[in-house]
């Protein structure tokens, strides 16, 4: 009889089912396979390449970092974590509030109507995310397909995920397509595309603490180099990507 290997593992040592089930959500949430289309759209990076502003895996780190960290973290992640707590604590004044804000502060057509598709799309999945007793009122559905940001809150906020593990699977998702794109378009070998991923990984938990020390009335940035870019590419005369 063959004796047991050392350091088994046991039912003690496994992380809790319900910690299990939070991460599947949040990996289900940032799945390429969620059909939400985050694949056909570029958030500028598109006429960056085009404009000479990213050439090669360095411009691409560079351009993408500073999204995340100098427009994202400091505007997007403080509603975010605004409209997910007031969906956890059912206070829907504030949801409509906090969707409406984060509507606004789309600058350009494209990126408005990014959100909007994206969002829709979403908000068509809350039925099997979420049950009868805790699907939102029409109203709120309504004004949720205006902004994929608090659509992503909300349905996290109701699905009972962990505040910091749903703004993972939130950014994870975006900074996938970003590298995705910088492959296609600058372009980067997959090698390069990889390493780019694991360049800018601890880039996501340093978005996530800037946005929790980020009081909500501080909340905002200045992003003119990407509103001037997103109009350009408005009008690029030949492009893969619909922002």
């Amino acid at each position: 009889m063959n004796k047991p290997l050392g350091n088994e593992i046991t039912s003690s040592d496994l992380m809790p089912k319900t910690e299990i089930n939070n991460w599947l959500d949040a990996m289900h949430l940032a799945s390429p396979a969620l059909p939400i289309g985050g694949f056909a759209y570029s958030q500028g990076l598109e006429q960056a390449q085009a404009s000479g502003l990213v050439t090669d895996k360095t411009t691409a780190a560079t351009w993408i970092r500073d999204t995340l960290l100098l427009i994202i973290a400091r505007q997007d992640l403080p509603w975010w974590l605004a409209c997910f707590n007031a969906a956890q604590c059912g206070q829907w004044d504030d949801v409509l509030t906090v969707s409406r804000r984060l509507a606004a502060l789309r600058e350009t057509a494209e990126l408005r109507l990014e959100s909007k598709q994206m969002a829709y799309s979403l908000v068509r999945l809350f039925e099997q995310w979420l049950p009868t007793e805790k699907m939102p009122a029409p109203e709120l559905l309504n004004q949720l397909n205006e902004n994929y940001t608090a659509t992503h809150a909300v349905l996290s906020g109701l699905r009972g995920l962990q505040d910091t593990s749903a703004l993972t699977a939130y950014l994870w998702a975006w900074l996938e397509n970003q590298v995705l794109a910088a492959v296609k378009i600058v372009p980067l070998g997959q090698k390069d595309g990889q390493l780019l991923m694991h360049e800018l990984k601890p880039c996501i938990s340093q978005a996530i603490e800037i946005a929790l020390a980020t009081p909500l009335e501080q909340a905002g940035t200045a992003s003119l180099g990407l509103s001037i870019t997103s109009t350009l590419h408005e009008s690029q005369y030949s492009r893969l990507f619909r922002s």
